[in-house]
């Protein structure tokens, strides 16, 4: 055999990458299935807690978990001084926000199905929010695309609801909004700092506020810890508040906020599926119809390219 032939034979066979787009794509879906079961989880914590202890407490706890993380790996306990500003606005919007709005809402009469619609407009106001905040330049097939997946899952969870406008439907706008800005925020932390310390950060930047409110509150109000408490009091104090931000944020600096964002489509649907598991809410045909206009939105999302952000 020549040695061309033979250096053909054991050359590697080259395997096609996958993109950075994709790859942030695919993290940023895993952050999505982690935040999925934040609503059924936070319905389960205020059958046992004070919806404010459940809103505040989380982020305490959470708190403990990152410096636990920092200190195993040796990393600083606090962001760079240069940093407080955008650490602030992550800890509004994600930290205190959020939840706090959001349990609000669950505790004053909107379903874990009807809060779905949030989530469902999260991408388009992410989408808005890095243009505003990070630079982003997504192209009009891009938007025609969000435009239309956000306007299905809120034609499909308005539906679901009765379609009226509450007191807590407001609290659910102030909750999407306040989600928007601290995925932004920390999605620009994140393409210099990994996501995980990212978040780590955030909520240990909010400690001194979280932890002394937390015990006020665990001293002051009616507390009954059940299994099924605890356990959603633990999911979205682990899982919602801090686990899930270690794929969603790597995931949103890595494939474009605007763009990776999009995966978030998913999450109302994700959402009515654990409450239909977990809380025995109805779900029929209208979810699966609804499910399949969410997949072709997000395939057009996923095709429309976002160019670099500016820095």
């Amino acid at each position: 055999m020549r040695d061309n032939d033979s250096a053909t034979v054991l050359a590697p066979i080259a395997v096609p990458r996958i993109s950075a787009a994709w790859q942030g794509t695919a993290l940023a879906f895993l952050g999505v299935v982690a935040f999925s079961g934040s609503l059924p989880a936070t319905v389960f914590a205020m059958r046992g807690f004070d919806p404010y202890l459940v809103a505040v407490g989380r982020a305490a706890i959470a708190a403990v978990a990152a410096l636990v993380c920092l200190l195993a790996a040796r990393a600083p306990l606090f962001p760079p001084r240069r940093q407080w500003a955008s650490y602030a606005a992550i800890a509004l919007g994600v930290v205190f926000g959020f939840p706090v709005f959001s349990g609000l809402a669950l505790d004053g009469g909107a379903s874990s199905s009807h809060s779905a619609v949030i989530v469902g407009l999260l991408p388009a106001t992410t989408a808005v929010a890095a243009v505003l905040r990070a630079g982003e330049r997504p192209r009009p097939l891009f938007w025609a695309a969000c435009a239309a997946g956000a306007l299905c899952i809120t034609a499909f969870t308005l539906t679901r609801g009765g379609g009226h406008i509450t007191a807590a439907d407001l609290l659910l706008v102030a909750a999407l909004v306040s989600a928007a800005i601290g995925y932004t925020e920390g999605a620009r932390l994140a393409r210099d700092t990994p996501g995980w310390r990212v978040i780590s950060y955030a909520v240990v930047f909010a400690a001194p506020v979280t932890v002394p409110v937390t015990l006020a509150l665990a001293l002051t109000t009616d507390t009954r810890p059940s299994a099924p408490a605890v356990a959603g009091f633990a999911y979205v104090a682990l899982v919602s508040m801090f686990l899930g931000f270690f794929p969603w944020y790597a995931g949103l600096a890595r494939g474009g906020i605007a763009r990776a964002g999009q995966t978030q489509l998913f999450q109302p649907l994700l959402t009515l599926v654990w409450s239909w598991l977990l809380l025995h809410e109805t779900i029929g045909p209208v979810t699966i119809a609804g499910a399949l206009a969410v997949l072709v939105c997000v395939a057009v999302t996923q095709r429309s390219r976002t160019p670099a952000a500016k820095h």
